[in-house]
């Protein structure tokens, strides 16, 4: 079976496309890793391809999606920081509290 092949704008991108794109490139996008062409109208289109097993994804980059994968990237490691936060204090603090 052929994968369906389809192209992304970031105003339509959905968070499980945000979570595989961001997993894929979790340091942002190399302009290496770009494809560029122009559209019907003429413009520059710059595209990071992405395959799963049912699909293949050019997703348009902008500063928006640059942007949403950075922010979505910072809310997972405040998800993380909170985990951290939340474990019992070492036994050095807590000597120290006591003086």
């Amino acid at each position: 079976m052929e994968k369906q092949r389809l192209i992304v704008d970031y105003k339509n991108i959905t968070a499980e496309q945000l979570q595989i794109l961001t997993d894929k490139y979790p340091e942002g996008f190399d302009p290496d890793d770009m494809i560029v062409y122009k559209n019907s109208e003429g413009k520059t289109v710059r595209t990071i391809p992405l395959e799963t097993e049912t699909t293949k994804y050019l997703f348009k980059i902008s500063v928006e999606l640059e942007r949403k994968a950075a922010a979505f990237l910072e809310d997972d490691d405040d998800q993380d920081d909170v985990s951290d936060d939340d474990a019992a204090p070492d036994a050095e603090a807590v000597e120290e509290d006591e003086d």
